[in-house]
């Protein structure tokens, strides 16, 4: 779904600069809380940066994309507020999809913890 989206160059930039890191040797989590607006609920939302420098052809890349998108799509619920940046490492080039989806439920974990130990203190 588009609103589950970070698409804009703004909002990339937005996380870049001020968000927290999460890494495994397959892929980079860049973790910025988003505040609500105009009454409206704030809710997780994925962003992708998979380079063809790191992972090679469209096919793979695409792969790589589908996996990001479907781990969130299935996780997303129990994220909280945050916009999140999914850049891809080079191993993800070579891993297959188990391998992909079980580094990512590691990391949606990891954010989830994450953000629950900075909103309790």
């Amino acid at each position: 779904m588009r609103a589950q989206r970070v698409l804009r160059k703004p909002e990339f930039d937005a996380a870049f600069a001020g968000g927290r890191r999460i890494s495994d040797a397959m892929f980079l989590l860049i973790v910025k809380s988003v505040e609500p607006h105009a009454g409206k609920t704030a809710r997780a939302r994925v962003g992708l940066a998979v380079a063809a420098k790191t992972i090679g052809n469209a096919v793979a890349r695409n792969r790589v994309r589908r996996t990001i998108r479907e781990s969130f799509r299935l996780h997303q619920h129990a994220l909280p507020a945050v916009d999140i940046v999914v850049s891809a490492r080079s191993a993800a080039k070579v891993a297959s999809n188990a391998q992909l989806r079980s580094s990512l439920e590691t990391l949606w974990q990891k954010v989830a913890k994450l953000c629950a130990a900075s909103s309790a203190g």
